[in-house]
Protein backbone atom coordinates (compact mmCIF):
# COMPACT_ATOMS: atom_id res chain seq x y z
CA UNK A 1 0.00 0.00 0.00
CA UNK A 2 1.28 3.44 -0.93
CA UNK A 3 0.64 6.47 1.28
CA UNK A 4 1.31 10.15 0.57
CA UNK A 5 1.91 12.45 3.55
CA UNK A 6 1.36 16.16 2.83
CA UNK A 7 2.36 18.38 5.74
CA UNK A 8 4.84 21.22 6.30
CA UNK A 9 5.89 19.83 9.72
CA UNK A 10 8.84 17.88 8.37
CA UNK A 11 9.91 16.43 11.73
CA UNK A 12 6.46 15.04 12.43
CA UNK A 13 6.16 13.61 8.93
CA UNK A 14 9.55 11.91 9.22
CA UNK A 15 8.43 10.21 12.44
CA UNK A 16 5.06 9.21 10.96
CA UNK A 17 6.73 7.97 7.77
CA UNK A 18 9.28 5.86 9.63
CA UNK A 19 6.53 4.27 11.75
CA UNK A 20 4.46 3.52 8.64
CA UNK A 21 7.48 2.11 6.80
CA UNK A 22 8.07 -0.21 9.79
CA UNK A 23 4.53 -1.48 9.14
CA UNK A 24 5.48 -2.17 5.52
CA UNK A 25 3.77 0.77 3.83
CA UNK A 26 5.44 2.65 0.98
CA UNK A 27 5.48 6.32 1.98
CA UNK A 28 6.11 9.55 0.10
CA UNK A 29 6.30 12.98 1.75
CA UNK A 30 5.40 16.39 0.32
CA UNK A 31 5.94 19.50 2.43
CA UNK A 32 3.48 21.74 0.59
CA UNK A 33 0.29 21.47 -1.43
CA UNK A 34 1.85 22.05 -4.83
CA UNK A 35 4.35 19.25 -4.32
CA UNK A 36 1.57 17.03 -2.98
CA UNK A 37 -0.56 17.71 -6.07
CA UNK A 38 2.38 16.80 -8.33
CA UNK A 39 2.77 13.50 -6.45
CA UNK A 40 -0.95 12.78 -6.90
CA UNK A 41 -0.64 13.40 -10.64
CA UNK A 42 2.44 11.18 -11.00
CA UNK A 43 1.75 8.17 -8.77
CA UNK A 44 -1.11 5.95 -7.64
CA UNK A 45 -1.71 6.28 -3.91
CA UNK A 46 -4.02 4.23 -1.73
CA UNK A 47 -4.20 6.98 0.89
CA UNK A 48 -3.36 10.67 1.20
CA UNK A 49 -2.77 12.05 4.70
CA UNK A 50 -3.21 15.79 4.38
CA UNK A 51 -2.69 18.75 6.72
CA UNK A 52 -5.27 21.53 6.59
CA UNK A 53 -2.83 24.42 7.11
CA UNK A 54 -0.25 24.19 4.35
CA UNK A 55 1.98 27.14 3.41
CA UNK A 56 0.71 27.48 -0.16
CA UNK A 57 -2.82 26.05 -0.33
CA UNK A 58 -5.57 25.20 2.10
CA UNK A 59 -5.63 21.42 2.67
CA UNK A 60 -9.40 21.31 2.25
CA UNK A 61 -9.06 23.07 -1.11
CA UNK A 62 -6.47 20.49 -2.15
CA UNK A 63 -8.83 17.73 -1.04
CA UNK A 64 -11.60 19.26 -3.19
CA UNK A 65 -9.18 19.54 -6.13
CA UNK A 66 -8.22 15.86 -5.81
CA UNK A 67 -11.89 14.84 -5.77
CA UNK A 68 -12.82 17.21 -8.62
CA UNK A 69 -10.23 15.51 -10.82
CA UNK A 70 -11.85 12.15 -10.16
CA UNK A 71 -9.30 10.60 -7.80
CA UNK A 72 -10.89 8.06 -5.46
CA UNK A 73 -8.09 7.21 -3.04
CA UNK A 74 -8.87 7.64 0.64
CA UNK A 75 -8.02 11.04 2.13
CA UNK A 76 -7.39 11.66 5.81
CA UNK A 77 -7.11 15.19 7.20
CA UNK A 78 -4.50 15.31 9.98
CA UNK A 79 -4.68 18.77 11.51
CA UNK A 80 -4.59 20.90 14.63
CA UNK A 81 -8.00 22.38 13.77
CA UNK A 82 -10.43 20.77 16.18
CA UNK A 83 -13.68 22.74 15.89
CA UNK A 84 -16.78 20.74 15.00
CA UNK A 85 -17.56 22.86 11.93
CA UNK A 86 -13.99 22.28 10.64
CA UNK A 87 -14.55 18.53 10.80
CA UNK A 88 -17.88 18.82 8.99
CA UNK A 89 -16.39 21.06 6.28
CA UNK A 90 -13.47 18.68 5.70
CA UNK A 91 -15.67 15.59 5.47
CA UNK A 92 -18.14 17.37 3.19
CA UNK A 93 -15.21 18.43 0.98
CA UNK A 94 -14.25 14.84 0.23
CA UNK A 95 -12.11 13.71 3.16
CA UNK A 96 -12.78 10.18 4.40
CA UNK A 97 -11.47 10.72 7.93
CA UNK A 98 -10.35 13.54 10.22
CA UNK A 99 -7.71 13.23 12.95
CA UNK A 100 -6.77 16.06 15.29
CA UNK A 101 -3.16 16.79 16.31
CA UNK A 102 -1.75 15.86 18.74
CA UNK A 103 -2.79 12.29 18.04
CA UNK A 104 -2.16 8.85 19.43
CA UNK A 105 -0.05 6.94 16.92
CA UNK A 106 -1.84 3.63 17.56
CA UNK A 107 -5.19 5.28 16.81
CA UNK A 108 -3.76 6.92 13.69
CA UNK A 109 -2.48 3.62 12.31
CA UNK A 110 -5.77 1.88 13.18
CA UNK A 111 -7.65 4.56 11.23
CA UNK A 112 -5.20 4.16 8.32
CA UNK A 113 -5.76 0.40 8.30
CA UNK A 114 -9.53 0.95 8.36
CA UNK A 115 -9.38 3.33 5.40
CA UNK A 116 -7.15 0.98 3.44
CA UNK A 117 -9.55 -1.93 4.03
CA UNK A 118 -12.33 -0.08 2.27
CA UNK A 119 -12.86 -1.08 -1.32
CA UNK A 120 -13.98 1.80 -3.47
CA UNK A 121 -16.10 0.71 -6.41
CA UNK A 122 -16.82 3.39 -8.94
CA UNK A 123 -19.24 2.41 -11.67
CA UNK A 124 -18.54 3.59 -15.16
CA UNK A 125 -21.30 5.75 -16.64
CA UNK A 126 -20.80 3.96 -19.98
CA UNK A 127 -22.61 0.70 -20.56
CA UNK A 128 -21.10 -1.66 -23.11
CA UNK A 129 -22.73 -4.62 -24.80
CA UNK A 130 -20.72 -7.04 -26.98
CA UNK A 131 -18.25 -5.51 -29.44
Amino acid sequence: MRILLIDDDEQLMEVVASKLIEQRYAVDIANNGEMGWEFVLLFDFDLVVLDWMLPDIDGVELCQQIRAEGYTMSIMLLTARDRQNDKVLALDSGADDYVVKPFDFDELTARIRALLRREINVSSPILKWGD
